[in-house]
């Protein structure tokens, strides 16, 4: 199995978890730099990377007050306030409510930290989590496969050519189809991979099968295939009546495909392109007009 590229993230998780550790990184730091008489409401403000409003608001609510003093009434924050606005910006970072995370400030004092710390680990688990994931859907879109040329092979079999994904990505990459397929690729494992390619294995031989039995197109049970094959690709992208058409044009025009349908039996190509076109017709599509959409 593929691995991702180290270094490369997704986009809000990994920043929840970088501005985590940056806040953590600045706790210290920005408390020793509040002065023995305390901060105004604007230098405060400075130090902590919000607005004034912010801090007015939170003052408010009671979530953080200035707890100091000047000779002319004027309300200062202390080292302990800066010290509590972190606390509050860390848990803010992590998605936590502000309610929430006035609980968390008034938690009785003889209730350990380490649960507090304990809650913060799980949340940036929770997180990091969600980076693993968007990194894999990333590579998903980019590779096609998150399989090893060798476990393609093993899994879709001999003749399989891994090359077939990067013409498909060139082809396709910036469709919508491809962008569905990516993200269900992405949460697929091998062993997922191997029970497809049985499903596919066993929808070819039952569509020899009918063929060598004499269903014809437009059929009942020839329609049942059709939807039944239209549901095969729709397991990683939707595809419309009017998409299984210009798939079974593809299939008859592209020799690789053609080899791999014929194999199963002479004539299955052309066989299933008039299963599909047939098909198509009873759901108001015509084959000859048909476009990707």
């Amino acid at each position: 199995m593929s691995t991702t590229t180290p270094g490369r993230r997704g986009g809000t998780a990994y920043g929840a978890v970088r501005g985590v550790a940056g806040r953590l990184s600045v706790v210290t730091k920005g408390v020793d730099a509040v002065p023995s008489d305390g901060l105004t409401v604007g230098a405060a403000a400075s130090l902590v990377g919000v607005t004034v409003r912010t801090l007015h608001h939170w003052d408010a609510m009671g979530l953080v007050s200035p707890s100091e003093r000047t000779a002319g009434g004027y309300r200062l924050y202390s080292a302990t306030d800066i010290a509590r606005i972190h606390r509050v910006l860390i848990y803010r970072e992590l998605g936590l409510p502000l309610d929430g995370i006035a609980d968390l400030l008034e938690a009785p004092a003889t209730e350990p930290l380490v649960e507090q710390r304990a809650q913060l680990v799980e949340r940036i688990s929770r997180l990091q989590e969600m980076v693993a994931a968007v990194d894999r859907l990333i590579e998903a879109k980019n590779a096609g496969l998150l399989l090893t040329a060798e476990e393609q092979v093993a899994i879709f079999g001999r003749d399989w050519q891994p090359s077939w994904v990067a013409g498909a990505r060139e082809r396709w990459g910036e469709t919508d189809q491809w962008a569905q397929y990516a993200e269900r690729s992405a949460e697929m494992t091998t062993e997922d991979w191997k029970q497809v390619a049985a499903s596919i294995s066993t929808l070819d031989e039952d569509l020899a099968a009918a063929k060598r039995a004499g269903v014809v197109a437009g059929s009942t049970e020839g329609n049942a295939l059709a939807e039944r094959h239209r549901a095969s690709i729709g397991a990683f992208f939707d595809c419309t009546h009017s998409m299984h058409v210009c798939l079974g044009r593809k299939y008859v025009a592209d020799a690789g495909f053609t080899a791999h349908y014929d194999a199963f039996e002479p004539g299955l190509t052309l066989w299933l392109r008039d299963l599909i076109n047939a098909n198509a017709v009873a759901n108001g599509i015509d084959p000859e007009t048909a476009t990707w959409s």
